[in-house]
């Protein structure tokens, strides 16, 4: 089975013993390495094979922009493991890097209006190789279990909207992670702003638990003294011209308004050539009808 072209990389902290990600990757015979700091790099060894360990280099820490004046008082997120993550990918040779949140359970693909959980990494790779059939994508990914129900009707992919938590980057922007808080929701604006197109794939899930239900990483970091207002409220002081506050489920929220870039077209390579077979084509599996009880 194809399997991924680009590395995966998974920024973690403080859940050496329950990141799901890594453990669904290995279920499936995806390889990917995680990057954690110095002081935690004992505990995941003793969960993870210290060949998929990478140590964060603390200089991204330190030059880390976090979009505020309040310095090392509070941990300044996963934004400067995943700065060191793209030069890395860089220094390796790679034109493209994927970067995952390391809560994700699981990942799928909606056929036939059906949710089905994928035992292998060939949707990273059909993503990737989407990606490369144009100029103009800066950046992909799947989209969210619960944002396509079973029985759902929608297109396969849309373009000019975020990529949250699972990240098909290209290598050669000149932009970077920023921001304690959002900042996925910042770099796909900063993309979009500057003509780059996002692709989000909705034919590719990821099932990701949500905010505040896995202890460690951001829940511990932010999420559990201070809520969601100061990540909204940074967004709208980054993009105050497309972003607003609101109240929403019982906490602050940001909202934002992608209208401006949903026309946004794909522009395809000069040289890129449709293949002669179809390397992703489904092998049909013959059901037996199930047996109805009297």
């Amino acid at each position: 089975m194809p399997q991924p072209q680009f590395p995966l990389y998974i920024p973690s902290k403080s859940r050496a013993a329950i990141a799901t990600t890594p453990r669904f990757l290995d279920t499936i015979k995806v390889p990917y390495r995680l990057v954690v700091e110095q002081d935690q790099y004992a505990d995941y060894a003793l969960h993870f094979d210290e060949s998929k360990l990478i140590v964060l280099d603390p200089k991204y820490l330190d030059d880390y922009n976090t979009f505020d004046d309040l310095g090392n008082t509070k941990s300044k997120g996963p934004g400067a493991a995943r700065n060191f993550i793209w030069d890395h990918s860089i220094g390796e040779g790679y034109a493209w890097h994927w970067v995952m949140d390391d809560n994700i359970t699981l990942f799928a693909r909606l056929h036939k209006n059906e949710r089905i959980p994928v035992g292998d990494g060939t949707i990273f790779r059909a993503m990737e190789d989407f990606c490369l059939r144009y100029k103009n994508i800066g950046m992909a990914g799947p989209q969210y279990w619960m944002f396509a129900p079973s029985r759902s009707k929608l297109p396969p992919f849309v373009t000019g909207t975020r990529i949250y938590s699972c990240n098909l980057i290209r290598n050669d922007l000149s932009y970077r992670w920023r921001g304690r808080y959002n900042e996925d929701t910042d770099l796909s604006l900063v993309m979009l702003k500057n003509g780059w197109a996002t692709v989000q794939f909705n034919a590719f899930l990821q099932y990701k638990l949500t905010t505040q239900t896995l202890a460690g990483g951001n829940t511990e970091a932010f999420y559990d003294s201070e809520g969601t207002l100061p990540k909204s409220q940074m967004l709208v002081k980054m993009h105050p011209d497309v972003t607003r506050l609101v109240w929403r489920f019982q906490r602050w929220h940001h909202h934002v308004d992608y209208n401006g870039f949903k026309n946004m077209q794909l522009i395809r390579k000069d040289d890129y050539a449709i293949p002669k077979t179809n390397p992703y084509a489904m092998v049909k599996v013959e059901r037996k009808p199930r047996k109805r009880s009297l």
